[in-house]
């Protein structure tokens, strides 16, 4: 059974002159969740557009009057900021190049599978509402810390130690073309971070193209990463451009790195080595010129001694290593990422403005955040979804792994007098806890898969292992 309730919210705009094909599209997207609307031209889309907020747009090439490309270039320069993928018969690489410098966030060839453009349009609209954050949180960042580079655009977030640490690296590494590896436990931004790299880079007016390996089926990651040509498989219609071609002049970024198969990895390797890919089904190698930024929350060298990770190409892609700390680490930000949240989804509830009271900053303070600032993000939407009044109170805040008792905080150690035998009857096993822990967050989404995995701060893949060991829900 598929997890529908991600995609619930999610409107899309089809714009295509061939009405057999947006209505089969739109009757596709609405069977998996979605709400669709259609347009017959750019200029009828563009007016729907201006009226009716939508998550993204998927807009064909050629049609009369106002082209694909002319739709693109309206929404880059002034229309919404919403993401658009680009569909088309003609396969030319060209015009996929063209449709991502006028800011297309993906690209399709006609005639493509239906669960292609699904995948597709979850990562655009993962990767545009990452973005929106991120420029949310630039706005408050430049009010409360002083670039440490004059005429430098950092778009950071935190004034903590930690996290200047961690801006100066980026500084420094950003205008090499040395591949990045970039660490940390989940929810702690390490995709901000590569775009970060990314925007502050000589690439920057290039492509930037993100790919999740532990949100892909395995048998898709290939043909996402290098394409494949007509006629190479069962269901290969056409010729399919891969992620790493329209990256070419800016940046690939292969978050879940950790994640990615054995035989995949030798292939990377060979690119990163070559300069080079080859289609799936081809003959011929085509050159590329693209960055690779890598992130995981795994450790690395622990699968590189366990076998499921290539050592030689662990030191292709930890050139530069960069970690993130996790929130509890960098205390000092949670005040600003919290207010940051309140105002953005207020905003989008259309909700009067709120402020954090400061028995709110209190219990904020004193959870551990082993979600980190993905769970901050949560903890704050249920927060403002459930407040009464101007403010938002410690009563207010909630978290995952507190699902059946309300509210969790971490306990203060007040020098209990208890003898260590009583102390010890408390204490169970690491493999209970994290069941109890599985379950409560399965409870507490009433079985939403995607958002128990983010909210216990792991992917998907990892929680459907964990699923299968702890014989939950079989």
């Amino acid at each position: 059974m598929k997890d529908k309730e991600t995609e619930q919210a999610m409107r899309i705009l089809i714009i295509d002159d061939e009405k057999n094909l947006r209505d089969s599209i739109a009757a596709y997207l609405e069977s998996e969740g979605m709400e669709a609307r259609t347009a017959a031209s750019g200029e009828a889309g563009k007016a729907l557009l201006e009226t009716e907020r939508f998550d993204a747009v998927v807009v064909d090439l050629k049609m009369p009057g106002m082209s694909g490309l002319d739709f693109l270039a309206w929404l880059k320069d002034g229309g919404p900021l919403v993401p658009a993928i680009m569909i088309s018969a003609h396969g030319d690489i060209k015009d996929a190049v063209e449709a991502m410098k006028r800011g297309a966030a993906d690209y399709l060839v006609k005639p493509f599978n239906p669960d292609e453009l699904v995948v597709r349009l979850r990562m655009v609209i993962g990767n545009a509402r990452l973005a929106a954050s991120a420029t949310a949180m630039q706005s408050v960042a430049n009010k409360s810390v002083r670039r440490s580079t004059p005429g430098v655009d950092t778009q950071w977030i935190g004034s903590s130690p930690a996290m200047k640490e961690v801006r100066a690296l980026v500084e420094r590494v950003a205008p090499t073309d040395s591949t990045v590896l970039v660490t940390g436990e989940s929810g702690t931004g390490k995709e901000v971070v590569a775009r970060l790299i990314h925007r502050l880079s000589k690439r920057s007016s290039g492509p930037f193209i993100p790919i999740n390996m532990g949100g892909i089926p395995e048998n898709l990651i290939e043909s996402e990463l290098f394409g494949y040509e007509k006629g190479a498989f069962t269901g290969a219609d056409s010729r399919k451009t891969g992620l790493c071609e329209l990256a070419n002049g800016g940046t690939l970024f292969l978050d879940e790195v950790g994640d990615m198969p054995l035989p995949l990895q030798v292939k990377l390797l060979r690119m990163l080595q070559e300069k080079k890919i080859m289609r799936l089904g081809g003959s011929r190698q085509i050159p590329i010129d693209v960055r690779i930024i890598a992130a995981t929350n795994k450790d690395l060298e622990q699968a590189v001694r366990q076998g499921s990770f290539r050592e030689d190409l662990f030191y292709r892609l930890a050139v530069i290593r960069l970690r993130l700390p996790p929130l509890r680490d960098r205390r000092e930000d949670i005040p600003i990422l919290a207010q940051l949240f309140v105002d953005r989804f207020t905003a989008e509830m259309g909700r009067p403005p709120l402020k954090l009271a400061e028995d709110a900053l209190e219990v904020l303070n004193r959870y551990s955040f082993p979600g980190n600032v993905r769970e901050l993000e949560n903890a704050v939407e249920r927060a403002v979804i459930l407040s009464e009044g101007s403010e938002l109170h410690g009563r207010d805040f909630s978290f995952a792994g507190s699902a059946m008792d309300g509210q969790m905080k971490e306990p203060a150690f007040t020098g209990s007098t208890s003898s260590p035998s009583e102390q010890a009857g408390d204490i169970k096993p690491l493999d209970m806890l994290e069941r109890e822990a599985i379950l409560r967050a399965l409870a507490f989404y009433q079985g939403h898969r995607e958002k128990t995995a983010q909210a216990l701060g792991i992917t998907r893949r990892t929680l459907l292992n964990k699923l299968k060991e702890y014989q939950i829900g079989e």
